[in-house]
């Protein structure tokens, strides 16, 4: 079964690949994948890197680890990005493979919000990872939603995109590669 982990990675940061890796590493998951949301219609897209910056950004993140991988297959199709539209695609392309979807409780809240939400819940398991004061909703008893056990980490990339901006060394909160390429191409300043 292959995680489908969605976001904008905006930069992607230690918080998103220590919780990839647990969930890779402590469910029946054989392999993940970051799918990069060229545009959230929950979220505003001017705030976004171009898309190519992210794709690189996470390429330089998860090079050495086998089990991820990063999909720009949202790149492709209309916008804005629907969940639906994007597994019905992965569907067709990759008929042999079962996907299943990798999100934070605090997406739980808003998850009626998703277009065809209720088929995605149906057909789909839900990793759902802990995030700090979220409340419990009607979907956290579904039988395909699974809650994980992971650590929780309490990083954001806004928090990330502030902290260059205010000329701060998070040095730490990045893979060294990605630091690096922030740095070099002068990033969120």
């Amino acid at each position: 079964m292959i995680g489908l982990y969605f976001g904008s990675f905006n930069p992607v940061h230690i918080g998103h690949l220590a919780i990839a890796n647990y969930i890779v590493e402590h469910t029946d998951l054989t392999e993940l994948w970051f799918i990069i949301s060229p545009h959230n219609p929950l979220k505003l897209k001017k705030t976004l890197l171009p898309d190519y910056q992210r794709l690189e950004l996470l390429h330089q993140s998860i090079r050495d680890y086998h089990k991820f991988k990063v999909s720009d297959i949202e790149f492709s199709l209309p916008q804005p990005s629907y969940t639906i539209d994007t597994l019905t695609y992965l569907e067709e392309k990759y008929p042999n493979k079962d996907f299943s979807l990798i999100m934070g409780e605090d997406n739980l809240a808003s998850f009626h919000k998703w277009k065809n939400y209720k088929q995605i819940i149906e057909n789909r398991k839900i990793f759902v990872y802990p995030r700090p004061n979220s409340e419990n909703t009607i979907f956290h008893n579904h039988k395909n939603i699974l809650l994980i056990d992971a650590p929780n980490i309490e990083i954001s990339s806004s928090f990330i995109r502030n902290a260059i901006k205010q000329k701060k060394d998070i040095q730490f909160f990045l893979p060294e590669r990605v630091w690096n390429y922030i740095k070099s191409a002068n990033l969120y300043v």
